[in-house]
Formats: C-alpha cells, sequence, structure tokens
C-alpha cells in the first residue's frame, strides 16, 4: 500500500487557510460561514414555503434586498430579525436545557 502525502487533516486545512482557532482570520471566517448558514436555512425554508422574497420581506415588515442579503450570507440577522423571519416562515425556535446525566 502506498503512503500519500497529499492528504491533511481538516484541522490543519483549516488552520492553514484560515488561520489558528482563535485568530482575527479564523473569527472572520466563522462569522462568515454561519452567516452564510443561517442565510441557507431561511432561503430553503421559503422556497419550501412558496414564497417570493417580496412577500418574506413584507410580512416581517422589511423589503426584497435585505432578504435577498440575508439569504446569501452578506447580511447576518440580529436574534429578533431572526426570530421574527422564522415565525413568518411558519417555523419556531425552540429553546431547551439538555438533560443532565449523572
Amino acid at each position: 500500500m502506498q503512503k500519500r502525502n497529499d492528504i491533511m487533516s481538516v484541522d490543519a486545512m483549516m488552520d492553514e487557510r484560515f488561520g489558528k482557532v482563535g485568530t482575527q482570520e479564523r473569527e472572520a471566517f466563522r462569522k462568515e460561514a454561519y452567516a452564510y448558514c443561517v442565510g441557507q436555512i431561511i432561503s430553503d425554508a421559503r422556497k419550501r414555503e412558496k414564497i417570493t422574497q417580496q412577500e418574506l420581506a413584507q410580512r416581517i415588515g422589511s423589503n426584497k434586498s435585505y432578504i435577498s442579503r440575508v439569504e446569501n450570507g452578506s447580511v447576518e440577522p440580529g436574534a429578533g430579525m431572526f426570530l421574527r423571519i422564522l415565525g413568518a416562515l411558519g417555523l419556531r425556535f425552540e429553546v431547551t436545557q439538555p438533560l443532565a446525566f449523572g
């Protein structure tokens, strides 16, 4: 079996591309990735509900441009706006306490 030298761990790849955990570069990447994921969740939910960006914007008292920026990860909605968006899409946000074992 031949050893491959071109394989690296995900952690090493992330460190190389975006800096070590805790650095400004890595934190900026994390925030960007989080905003993108939130945008995709909202976009997928909106499409499942078969409503346009304009319709969603009207439901939350915003505009289509804002919804577009949220969905493409350019803007990360604050907590209040995120909850309004979820409500407008018929979704709910639930905070639960994990079960304690011991």
